[in-house]
């Protein structure tokens, strides 16, 4: 009975590995490997917690839905000085904020962010639609039909987040945007530096 617990962790690692970034939700799983969720879960759990010895770079974890390895944050000093390209360099002050105002309250045209700011907001979001952060996810309604920006599973990943819905709350004001996608990346820079 080992034997074959052995054998699906090995299978789901292959699979997990394969899938990259990307990842696999627990439906991928329980169609690719013909079980049920229950037994899915099982192996994934089984998994989970050969992972978490000392002895592994790697974790399973489960963001936006779903299950992928990723390296372990304890090794992430040398995993930076290994990477060093100009997609890990960090955003503008610009598009922090753009990225916040969309965070909060996607669906949101690019006209919308602007009366947010109070300044032009092009540049920033090719930036962050570059970065995978943000992506279109629909049209408005009425005259010329404004393309509607909203975060992606990217974001999600990037802030260690499962769903949306984990941001922190705003303050009742919203008159001071800058302060508060200041503290909102604050919160972030302080989880990844920690």
């Amino acid at each position: 009975m080992r034997m074959a617990i052995i054998n699906w962790k090995a299978i789901v690692e292959s699979l997990l590995f394969a899938s990259g970034d990307e990842g696999l939700t627990l439906k991928q799983l329980t169609t690719v490997l013909e079980v049920d969720e229950p037994v899915a879960r099982d192996i994934l759990s089984a998994l989970e917690k050969d992972y978490q010895k000392v002895d592994r770079g790697i974790t399973l974890i489960e963001l936006a839905g779903t299950y992928q390895l990723t390296t372990k944050k304890d090794h992430s000093v040398y995993l930076k000085r290994l990477v060093d390209s100009p997609s890990s360099h960090s955003l503008s002050q610009a598009a922090l904020e753009t990225l916040a105002i969309v965070a909060y309250k996607q669906p949101i045209t690019r006209t919308e962010v602007e009366n947010i700011r109070g300044v032009k907001t092009e540049r920033p979001l090719q930036t962050l639609a570059a970065k995978a952060l943000i992506k279109e996810v629909g049209r408005a309604e009425g005259t010329g039909r404004a393309i509607l920006y909203g975060t992606t599973k990217e974001f999600l990943d990037y802030f260690g987040m499962k769903d949306i819905k984990e941001l922190p709350p705003l303050t009742e004001s919203i008159d001071e945007v800058e302060d508060e996608a200041d503290l909102f990346f604050e919160k972030f820079q302080e989880t990844f530096e920690s």
